[in-house]
């Protein structure tokens, strides 16, 4: 295995561990600790936390280790509400978009699709959510706008990631997104954007609670043991 699969495979097996939680916030550790853990040497375990740091994950601690960062869901939650002012601007240029049914047509055949055509697997979803919504600002032709768009998203992906762990939430977004979809095609971008506003305020919610749930468990596991 290459020097560059080998820091994929343990960024891979690192993030899987923080979103289940097998590191929670507050927690330290080395890079000879998780060089243990994983079988590998510290040139690609270096650079996958490097990569998990630049994402928000953790934190380095020069002479102590690593630290996985808490969760500051106020912050959190103004990142929710920049998203949506940025969402709602696209919408207001998409309305006026003469070719508007072309740019959407990618995702109306992705979103507005029958019951039996949907997708179930949590993590396939969970990426074609957050697909969904970069491409809804891309779509407006303001590509600056894209371009924080993207970094906003890079940075609420920390507890994003939690979301579609739960069922429920699959049939909520492919019903959310026709909906918006179509109600932007119908050019009611007042109506679209009370539902957009709604679908991210539902989102931003549904993952705090998700999020402290799963934390919540994951520390009496711990207890437990």
């Amino acid at each position: 295995m290459t020097q560059i699969s080998l820091a994929a495979s343990a960024y891979a097996q690192l993030k899987q561990a923080l979103d289940n939680f097998h590191f929670v916030p507050g927690d330290r550790f080395s890079e000879n600790e998780v060089s243990a853990l994983l079988g590998m040497s510290r040139t690609p375990i270096r650079e996958a936390l490097v990569r998990l740091q630049r994402e928000g994950y953790i934190s380095v601690m020069p002479k102590l280790g690593w630290l996985v960062n808490s969760i500051d869901f106020h912050v959190f939650e103004q990142l929710y509400d920049v998203r949506s002012v940025l969402e709602c601007a696209a919408i207001d240029l998409l309305g006026a978009a003469p070719d508007l049914a072309q740019r959407l047509a990618p995702l109306c055949a992705l979103w507005c699709v029958d019951r039996g055509e949907r997708l179930a697997a949590c993590a396939e979803v969970s990426q074609m959510d957050e697909a969904f919504h970069m491409a809804l600002v891309h779509a407006s032709g303001n590509l600056e706008m894209a371009r924080i768009h993207c970094d906003l998203t890079e940075r609420i992906r920390v507890v994003r990631r939690l979301e579609f762990t739960r069922n429920y939430r699959i049939d909520a977004a492919y019903d959310e997104h026709a909906q918006i979809l179509r109600t932007l095609l119908a050019r009611d971008t007042l109506q679209t954007k009370a539902l957009l506003q709604k679908h991210i305020a539902v989102s931003r919610d549904e993952v705090k609670k998700i999020t402290l749930h799963t934390l919540q468990a994951a520390r009496q596991g711990r207890v437990a043991a």
